[in-house]
């Protein structure tokens, strides 16, 4: 259980419980209820009221209340890349949805998390939890996520996401061949329909939410760019509509490959509930992967950085398209 310490300095002496704990931690309002109708705040080892003043050299203990989720537990793979008490972050597999919806119930990342939070905890490895996602990521999107283990450290992470202090890095393929070397995609995101999954480019004034994405290419070849993507923002589908929308769609993409899904269903006469699932003969899935998560660790304050392979239906689709470049490239000489 994560606990949080401080000892009264003569300074502090005379101050009460409660002004102690709002001056040294930053809990939510929300949290102080909690610590407060569950006991949870201690001076000396023993549980005391916060208008309990306090004397220099005062032990002064808190400690996060226990939660924990009920997901129906399955043997989904989780790839864990670090974990504590705290936080755990995890390089997702594409195919997979997060979290259970109404149209996905099981089979998701947290049903795999409970499994394993349960195997921890026959194995004295762990203690229950309540799965907090911090950052999300598309069912076919693959890459790093974080998972939150309390109220506390969900809420701090997500503040430094607010104040733009978290990293976030993505590498993809698009189709066509972007020429300049970097840029920046700034166009708030909507959602046109309530009863539609899709999202696109809206104006502020009719709802939409701004959204900013930083792209650097990496390279090009047979018609298409790797890129390198960072966000200051994190819509839904956002680095999807914002490639597509300026001429670039993520390869293998079946919501934006088209560009503007509604007007594209519009014109062909395309009922909006089908959606072909594969739009690539060379990747089954958005070719998109979150590379890069930096942030500081919500209790210790430790800087923390992690690195996600690129999988390998996107190392394949790259040789596959460096191949297709190689021969273009031998064909033109031999013409």
């Amino acid at each position: 259980m994560t606990e949080f310490k401080h000892i009264v300095t003569p300074e502090e002496s005379g101050r009460s419980i409660k002004e102690l704990i709002r001056h040294h931690f930053t809990f939510s309002s929300r949290l102080m209820t909690k610590l407060k109708f569950q006991n949870l705040v201690y001076l000396n080892g023993e549980p005391m009221p916060g208008w309990i003043p306090t004397q220099t050299g005062d032990i002064l203990l808190v400690k996060m209340p226990e939660e924990a989720s009920d997901f129906p537990p399955e043997d989904i793979p989780i790839h864990v890349i670090y974990e504590d008490d705290d936080i755990l972050v995890l390089n997702k597999q594409a195919g997979v949805a997060v979290h259970p919806t109404k149209g996905k119930p099981d089979h998701t990342i947290a049903n795999g998390l409970m499994k394993k939070m349960l195997d921890d905890q026959e194995t004295g490895k762990g203690q229950p939890y309540k799965i907090r996602f911090v950052n999300r990521l598309d069912m076919n999107t693959s890459g790093l996520m974080i998972v939150a283990k309390t109220g506390f450290a969900q809420e701090e992470i997500i503040k430094q996401m607010r104040k733009n202090r978290v990293i976030k890095k993505y590498i993809t393929v698009v189709t066509g061949e972007i020429p300049e070397e970097e840029g920046t995609i700034d166009l708030p995101l909507g959602r046109p329909y309530a009863d539609e999954v899709e999202r696109w480019v809206v104006p502020e004034e009719e709802g939409g939410s701004p959204s900013v994405t930083h792209y650097t290419v990496l390279d090009r070849f047979a018609g298409h760019s790797l890129v390198e993507l960072k966000l200051d923002t994190g819509r839904t589908h956002q680095i999807r509509i914002h490639l597509s929308y300026i001429g670039y769609p993520i390869v293998g993409d079946h919501l934006y490959c088209h560009g503007n899904p509604f007007e594209y269903r519009r014109i062909h006469n395309i009922p909006k509930d089908f959606h072909e699932e594969i739009v690539s003969p060379y990747i089954n899935r958005q070719a998109l992967h979150a590379r890069y998560l930096a942030f500081r660790h919500p209790v210790t304050g430790e800087n923390l950085s992690f690195e996600a392979p690129i999988p390998d239906d996107i190392t394949q689709l790259l040789a596959t398209l460096s191949n297709l470049s190689n021969q273009a490239a031998a064909d033109r000489e031999i013409k």
